[in-house]
C-alpha cells in the first residue's frame, strides 16, 4: 500500500510538472519576432482554441494551451516561446490579478474576420495606385488572413460579414488624394480617375464624391451596429470631411467638372464627424492638403520625431490598454499625407492613445460610435519616415520588432477579446 501511495504521488507530481501552456513573451529581450507572434495567436484562435492576452505582463504577452502542433508552428515562424506548466501559468495569473499590479488577463475567444477596404484594381494585381498600405503589409507578414472589399461590396451590404474593417489609404472626398498638382499628368493618376468615374457611374452616381459619401455613410452604419473600424493616414481625415460636408460640393472643377459651393466653411456640420471639430477646408485644388486637420505646420527633425503612448489601467480601462500594448512607450514618428492631429481640433469624447505633447498633437486615438468602435492612426508607414508615391514597399523581415506596426496588430486582435471586456 505504501508503495502504491508513493507511486501515485510520483505520478501526480509528474503530471503537475507536465508542460501545459505556451507563453509567448512580448518584452524587448524575450521576443525575436513581435509581429509574427500576433500571427501565431491569431492562428491558435482560428484553430478553434482560446488564448490569453496578458496585458502589461512582459510587454503584453500571449498564452494558450500547449500542444505539439502549436509548438512546432512557433518554431517554423521564428516566434520565441516558453513551455510552462499549468501551475506556473496559474501563478502568473495570480500575480497579474493582484490589485496593485497594473496588469490584467484578457481571454481571446474567436479569430475576427478581417476586411481591408482597397480598390479591386489594386488587389487583382493591376496596381493603378502606386503606394502600399501598412496594414496589408503587416497582415501578410504576420500571416493573418484577410479579404479585400471596395465600394461595390460596401454598398451591397457585405460589411456585416466582417468583424474588423481597415480603411486603405483613401480619399473619401472625391478629390483623388489631391495629387493633381504633382501627379495630374501621370498615367496612373489618369487611369485611377477613369476607373473611379466608371465605378461611380456603374453604381448609379453622377460623381465620385457622391459615391464616396454613400460608402462613408454605410461604414458609419457598420460601426454603429457593432463593427470595429481602423483607419490610417488620409482615410482618417477625409472620412470625417466627407460626413461633415454632406450635401455640399467641395470639389473643384478639375476633379468633378463643375465648381465647388461658396462659403463652405460655414456649411460644415461637425456633429456628423467621428473625431474632429472646428477645422477648415483647404479649398485650393493645387494644395496637397484636405483641411487643417492634418498638423502640417509641425517642424521636427526626423531624428527627434517620436510620440508617447499613454499608460492606461489594465484592470479598469482594458480597451485602451489592449490598443497600446507594446514593448516600449516611445514610438518612432513617421509621416503621411495625414500625419498627426492638432489636439484643439479633436472632440472631447475622443480618447487619445498616443501623442507628441511638446507640439500639442495626437498621433493615435480611439472612440466609440453606437455599439462599435473606431481607431485613427496618423501617418503612412511606421518604418518608412517619409514614404513617397512610387517608393518600394517596406520589407518587414527587416523590422520584426517594430513598435509602430505592433499598434496596428493590437487593433486586429482587439475584436477577439471576450465581449464583457470590450464593453468595459
Amino acid at each position: 500500500m505504501k508503495r502504491l501511495v508513493t507511486f501515485l504521488s510520483c505520478v501526480f507530481f509528474a503530471l503537475s510538472l507536465q508542460a501545459s501552456y505556451i507563453l509567448i513573451p512580448m518584452d524587448p529581450d524575450g521576443q525575436k519576432n513581435h509581429l509574427k507572434a500576433y500571427g501565431i495567436t491569431y492562428w491558435v484562435l482560428d484553430s478553434g482554441e482560446e488564448a490569453y492576452w496578458l496585458l502589461n505582463y512582459r510587454g503584453g504577452s500571449f498564452a494558450f494551451k500547449h500542444n505539439s502542433t502549436f509548438e512546432k508552428e512557433c518554431k517554423v515562424r521564428g516566434v520565441s516561446y516558453q513551455v510552462i506548466t499549468d501551475g506556473e501559468f496559474g501563478q502568473i495569473r495570480s500575480k497579474i490579478a493582484h490589485p496593485e499590479k497594473n496588469q490584467e488577463t484578457i481571454k481571446l475567444e474567436q479569430a475576427p474576420k478581417i476586411a481591408v477596404y482597397t480598390p479591386d484594381f489594386n488587389a487583382k494585381g493591376e496596381k493603378v495606385q502606386p503606394w502600399d498600405d501598412a496594414v496589408t503589409l503587416v497582415l501578410t507578414y504576420a500571416e493573418i488572413p484577410y479579404e479585400t472589399i471596395y465600394d461595390r461590396e460596401v454598398l451591397d451590404d457585405k460589411l456585416p460579414q466582417y468583424d474588423w474593417l481597415h480603411l486603405h489609404h483613401e480619399d473619401f472626398t472625391g478629390q483623388y488624394g489631391k495629387f493633381y498638382a504633382a501627379h495630374g499628368s501621370r498615367a496612373w493618376y489618369k487611369a485611377n480617375q477613369q476607373k473611379m468615374e466608371a465605378l461611380a457611374t456603374d453604381l448609379g452616381f453622377s460623381k465620385v464624391s457622391q459615391l464616396k459619401l454613400a460608402v462613408a455613410k454605410r461604414i458609419r452604419e457598420y460601426v454603429e451596429g457593432g463593427g470595429f473600424m481602423f483607419a490610417m493616414c488620409s482615410a482618417t481625415d477625409t472620412y470625417d470631411i466627407a460626413l461633415a460636408c454632406e450635401g455640399h460640393d467641395i470639389c473643384a472643377d478639375i476633379f468633378d467638372g463643375d465648381g465647388k459651393d461658396d462659403n463652405l466653411d460655414s456649411k460644415i456640420d461637425f456633429s456628423k464627424t467621428f473625431a474632429f471639430k472646428d477645422w477648415e477646408l483647404e479649398k485650393s485644388p493645387m494644395v496637397y492638403e484636405f483641411s487643417s486637420i492634418d498638423h502640417n505646420k509641425r517642424k521636427l527633425n526626423p531624428k527627434n520625431d517620436y510620440f508617447t503612448l499613454f499608460d492606461f489601467s489594465a484592470k479598469w480601462d482594458p480597451i485602451p490598454a489592449m490598443l497600446t500594448q507594446n514593448h516600449t512607450t516611445t514610438i518612432k514618428g513617421f509621416m503621411g499625407q495625414t500625419t498627426a492631429y492638432p489636439k484643439e481640433l479633436i472632440k472631447s469624447d475622443v480618447l487619445i492613445l498616443g501623442e507628441n505633447n511638446a507640439i500639442n498633437e495626437a498621433r493615435y486615438m480611439h472612440g466609440t460610435r453606437g455599439y462599435g468602435t473606431w481607431t485613427f492612426y496618423g501617418g503612412h508607414d511606421p518604418e518608412d519616415y517619409r514614404h513617397f508615391v512610387g517608393d518600394p514597399e517596406t520589407d518587414l523581415s527587416l523590422h520584426p520588432n517594430s513598435p509602430g506596426y505592433r499598434l496596428i496588430l493590437n487593433n486586429i486582435l482587439f475584436p477577439a477579446a471576450e465581449k464583457k471586456k470590450r464593453k468595459t
